[in-house]
């Protein structure tokens, strides 16, 4: 077995805007934990936010934080608990550890465990870094057919998978989502495998419109031009963190549909008429729970597809620019490899990794 070193490099942010490239200690896992090579971690809107803002509701950084919780590598060695067998086994992460004894893991509720430490939420570091330690319950195994970009992107795909089990959308039914972004583009493609008849797309932005088109949307409408409020539809989701979304939506769904909130938002006003005499089921979803199998066995048929969704590839020491990467529509998920430094152009590596795939 290659010996490990002692050190490694790491992407720290040191306060709003700031970001500095650090040598800290490669972490040693716990009897339970494994310790993973970190080959591809996604950027993730929150990232950003945390990058401009220090912050996230109540989520507030007040110490140096390593930034990234869409990850995938290989286990390179394991803890005293764990089975050495499984060194050298590339996996997908789900960057969370639940305390598993409250009542709400015992009710398989983890997510909502009060005591969770989720990656790249203060204070926990995250994974722009070469090394991380995950529970070893919680590196789940993926084939080769699965790059190491798809493998990391298995967590955005776990936020639309959350969304549809949430809904309890069924066979034939018709979802409408507002916001044709990464989370809104997966869960477009999770409501079609799931066996939804129609996926209605919503966005202001053209290009977006036509890209939701290329990942299974069935239609796609312009709110600036076109009502959502007749649609009559089972399920709307809002991935897009917009007001206006947020109220056309609701009007949208038939009486007794569901409305499930994935995207930010701080508080919006709701019609007593629109929600409680139509008896409108209005929720959100907080991460997940049991989504890992789901996602893999979606990438593995192919029901799925989120290798083309990966726009530009930055290395350890570029995480700053994919940062502050312009949001434009023809940017869908961009990627930082720890164990490389630089790449000349992002966007040409985006599109030598697909050639390679």
């Amino acid at each position: 077995m290659t010996a490990l070193p002692p050190m490694m490099r790491a992407s720290v942010l040191t306060g709003v805007g700031s970001i500095a490239l650090e040598e800290r200690p490669v972490p040693p896992p716990d009897p339970d934990q494994v310790l993973i090579q970190v080959a591809s971690v996604g950027v993730c809107g929150s990232d950003v936010h945390y990058y401009e803002h220090g912050r996230i509701g109540d989520y507030v950084v007040d110490a140096p934080l390593v930034l990234g919780h869409e990850l995938s590598g290989t286990i390179v060695a394991v803890g005293s608990a764990v089975d050495p067998a499984r060194v050298g086994r590339r996996v997908a992460v789900e960057p969370q550890r639940a305390c598993r004894t409250c009542d709400f893991c015992r009710a398989g509720q983890y997510n909502l465990c009060p005591d969770m430490e989720f990656y790249a939420t203060p204070p926990i570091d995250g994974a722009f870094c070469e090394y991380v330690t995950i529970q070893d319950d919680f590196a789940f195994e993926v084939p080769e057919q699965i790059s190491d970009h798809a493998a990391a992107l298995m967590e955005p795909l776990s936020v639309g998978i959350a969304a549809a089990q949430k809904s309890g959308l069924s066979v034939g039914e018709t979802i409408l989502i507002a916001g044709a972004g990464p989370i809104g583009i997966l869960t477009a493609q999770v409501a079609r495998a799931y066996g939804a008849a129609e996926v209605i797309v919503s966005d202001l932005n053209p290009l977006r419109r036509e890209l939701a088109l290329s990942y299974g949307a069935t239609r796609v409408i312009d709110p600036l031009s076109e009502s959502t409020e007749d649609l009559g539809a089972h399920v709307f989701v809002d991935a897009s963190g917009a007001v206006p979304a947020i109220l056309s939506g609701i009007k949208s769904v038939r009486a007794g549909g569901q409305v499930i909130l994935v995207g930010s938002v701080d508080e919006f006003p709701l019609s007593v008429a629109d929600i409680a005499m139509r008896e409108v089921n209005v929720t959100g979803t907080f991460r997940y729970t049991n989504t890992w199998p789901i996602a893999r066995a979606l990438l593995e048929s192919g029901a799925v597809e989120v290798d083309s969704l990966v726009t530009h590839v930055y290395g350890l020491e570029q995480v700053e620019d994919a940062l502050r990467a312009d949001d434009t529509p023809d940017s869908l998920k961009r990627i930082v490899l720890p164990g490389v430094a630089r790449v000349e152009d992002p966007s040409e590596a985006a599109e030598r990794t697909r050639k390679e795939q």
